[in-house]
């Protein structure tokens, strides 16, 4: 076996501590700096990350793991597979954005969840005439980067059954995993490549291997390997795995000449391994996912038991630490028990270092980390914020109560009668755009320049420039724009017990896209009405309806890190019963309609197949908890994006919601067709137009889009909005395509 290494992480983020690559990036696409700066920006940020890691203690260090966008369309980009419509951009930068975020006249590609986490991936087009071809410049050029720097660097690279299988068959193509056979030369080059380069290790991702959307995983995974394994040149192979349990995958790749695997213990649990006796075994037990602080003395204990099971066992993170803020250096306003509990990227790195040391060293050499995380371990089990009683008690007289409205029919009538909106209504899905002047605002806020008066009527006028906006456009159902949220989960996060807010936590969720993930760390509460105010100030500047714009239960959940001392369940009624109360107080203060979002819906489906049904049912039980308070006359809107909905069509129609606005337009409006396939009988708004592209689509683009909608939805029960909010677009965009959106439902409801 090549000489193995003790101490890794298989991943690294890339947007920078201070998200510096976030803002070069937009930069470069606005014009202001040229190529040759973002790369030095980036070169810089590269350089520096590594130095870190190196200097952590981590003999192994994953490179590659960089991008300007998305690791899986540098994949593409790799293979030659951008679609075709995109190779008439001369500059291969330029050629690559295009494929990532569209320009006037090139549609993006189609983005989706990565797999169960808030991060998103664009999805390769594989069609008839994708021929594939090797591109490894950067791949090279980022591994020769790191070892001047005298990094032992080992390459990242998506493997070739993760590739295809996520990928999207196009134009009549058959599916893309029946092209395996064509990768495979490919790969087998760029090992040699590689291996030429001075590559020891070459790390090769399959998290596909971990669910069950091949049907003959452990098949495929020891035909690839064992070719791949056959190369006459090649770095040693790590196979890794991650998100979940590997099962029958694993004594498949033991049957071939890979040199190693690695093993996500966290998600997967405690695994029986075997078969490993040539063999490195990368033991993540430190989780790459959440923000808690390693057991540690679990953790060894784990090792020990693995010891053993292979040639030889090495500590890393359970996946890749893009999923976890920076550090927690920055973040000097936490109370001391609540910091000791949790450990950001930085922290990861060190915890992987303490327990690769006394794996090799002993127990005495890490006396006093273990002290410490017994220390925080004791105190977490005992802080009185994670035991509520009488929200406990109270969210079980509701749940014993039931969760249901009345029948969809009637409240169909109930709601037509007192909202009397036209055929194919308008609206938008909630956020409008966050201008210079409200991130200004909110700086000042922070920053003491101005009280929450002066910041609460500068957002008021803002609200009222969106609603008159909205007025002019034509819109039928409007909403107040959100100015004063930061975020769609933080907003409500800051205003429950129960979470804090980081003051730095920032994860990639797409491109240049960061959010900053919420911590819910103890039973929730809230505390006072959190929409109600901003809500009927807005509905006093218009006649139309404005929506309570509301973030359900399960997406508060996902888009924040959950406490894993509970079921998941648990926290997500407790959450759901805070929404709840929301929903009466708006519907108290006058709003007809409101809107409980649930994005994320399908980003925490279990990636077994076994595991799915129980998390949908308390996953709908959830939402109809937070929107089982109001009337039937009160009508309840949910939103959804984003994801592949195959696998949970069945319960975006258990939630039940009135309407259900869903992204359709990068898709061509095919979740329609599987709507229809279940009998969904209530209304639905497809997204009729791409907002994660600068691109204004024409009304003609959008009457076809809606002809087409029409064909599987009958006119009654369709409504015309975006596929997403506005938040992250221009203003000029937003004003243009909405008006475009108004003039197309305006055509069709003419013409039929």
């Amino acid at each position: 076996m090549s000489t193995p290494f003790t101490a890794t992480i298989l991943g690294a983020p890339r947007i920078g501590p201070n998200r510096e690559l976030k803002r070069a990036v937009e930069r470069y696409w606005a014009g202001r700096i040229d190529r040759a700066a973002l790369e030095e920006i980036a070169a810089g940020l590269r350089r520096d990350a590594l130095s870190e890691l190196t200097r952590a203690g981590l003999d192994s260090v994953p490179v590659n793991t960089f991008s300007y966008y998305d690791q899986f369309l540098d994949t593409a980009a790799l293979l030659g597979a951008l679609p075709n419509r995109v190779r008439g951009v001369a500059d291969d930068l330029d050629r690559y954005f295009a494929a990532a975020r569209g320009t006037a006249d090139i549609a993006p590609l189609e983005m989706t969840k990565w797999f169960d986490t808030n991060y998103h991936y664009l999805v390769p087009e594989i069609g008839p005439d994708t021929a594939f071809t090797l591109h490894p410049e950067k791949v090279l050029s980022e591994l020769k980067e790191a070892r001047s720097q005298g990094v032992p660097a080992r390459p990242v690279i998506i493997g070739p059954i993760t590739f295809l299988a996520l990928s999207k068959a196009v134009d009549g193509a058959g599916a893309p995993i029946e092209r395996l056979g064509e990768l495979l030369p490919l790969y087998t080059d760029l090992l040699g490549r590689l291996a030429d380069a001075g590559a020891e290790w070459v790390q090769v991702d399959e998290p596909v291997l971990v669910t069950d959307i091949l049907d003959n995983g452990p098949e495929l995974a020891e035909q690839v390997y064992t070719a791949l394994a056959g190369a006459a040149k090649r770095p040693a192979i790590l196979v890794a795995t991650y998100f979940g349990e590997p099962g029958a995958v694993l004594p498949a790749l033991a049957r071939t000449q890979i040199e190693g695997v690695a093993v996500d213990f966290v998600a997967g649990g405690d695994q029986s391994i075997s078969g490993l006796a040539d063999k490195l075994l990368v033991a993540g037990v430190v989780d790459g996912r959440n923000i808690w602080r390693t057991d540690l003395h679990a953790a060894l204990a784990r090792l020990d038991g693995l010891v053993g099971s292979a040639a030889a066992v090495a500590v890393s993170t359970s996946c890749s630490t893009l999923h976890v803020p920076y550090s927690l250096e920055s973040e000097t306003e936490l109370d001391d028990a609540l910091r000791s509990w949790l450990a950001f990227g930085a922290e990861k790195v060190e915890e992987v270092a303490t327990l690769a040391t006394a794996l090799r060293s002993g127990r005495d050499s890490v006396a006093a980390e273990l002290e410490a995380s017994s220390r925080a371990v004791a105190s977490r089990v005992r802080d009185p914020r994670l035991h509520n009683d009488e929200v406990r008690t109270r969210l079980d007289a509701v749940l014993a109560g039931g969760l249901g409205r009345g029948p969809a029919v009637e409240r169909r009538k109930a709601q037509d009668a007192r909202l009397d909106l036209p055929s194919l209504p308008t609206t938008t899905i909630g956020s409008f755009p966050q201008t210079v002047e409200i991130r200004k605002a909110r700086a000042a806020l922070v920053g003491g320049e101005i009280d929450e008066t002066e910041y609460t009527n500068r957002m008021k006028a803002e609200v009222e420039t969106v609603i008159r906006l909205q007025e002019d456009l034509g819109l039928d159902v409007l909403v107040h724009g959100e100015p004063e949220r930061n975020d769609m989960v933080q907003y409500f996060a800051e205003q429950l017990d129960g979470f804090f807010a980081t003051k730095n936590g920032w994860v990639q969720s797409y491109g240049s896209r960061c959010v900053r993930p919420p911590v819910l760390f103890g039973d929730v509460t809230r505390r006072q009405p959190m929409t109600v105010d901003w809500a009927t100030y807005a509905q006093t500047l218009t006649d139309k309806p404005v929506k309570g714009m509301l973030t359900g239960p399960v997406t508060i959940l996902a888009w924040s890190f959950v406490r894993d001392d509970q079921p998941l369940a648990d926290s997500a009624n407790q959450v759901a019963l805070a929404i709840r109360d929301e929903t009466v107080d708006l519907q108290s203060a006058g709003i007809a309609i409101i809107q409980v979002d649930e994005p994320a819906l399908r980003e925490l489906l279990p990636l077994r197949d076994a595991d799915k049904a129980a998390y949908l049912k308390w996953a709908v039980d959830a939402f109809r908890l937070s929107t089982s308070g109001v009337s039937d006359a009160t009508q309840i809107h949910t939103h959804l994006c984003y994801s592949e909905f195959g696998e949970v069509i069945g319960a975006i129609a258990d939630l039940d919601a009135d309407v259900t606005s869903i992204e359709a337009a990068r898709s061509h409006m095919e979740v329609l067709d599987d709507l229809n396939g279940i009998g969904f009988a209530n209304s639905v708004g497809p997204g009729v137009y791409d907002i994660h592209s600068p691109r204004v689509p024409t009304a003609d683009e959008m009457v076809t889009s809606l002809r087409h909608a029409l064909g599987a939805v009958p006119a009654e029960r369709l409504w015309v909005n975006p596929d997403c909010g506005l938040k992250t677009r221009k203003t000029d965009e937003v004003t243009e395509s909405l008006r475009h959106m108004v003039q197309a439902a305006r055509l069709v409801r003419a013409t039929g």
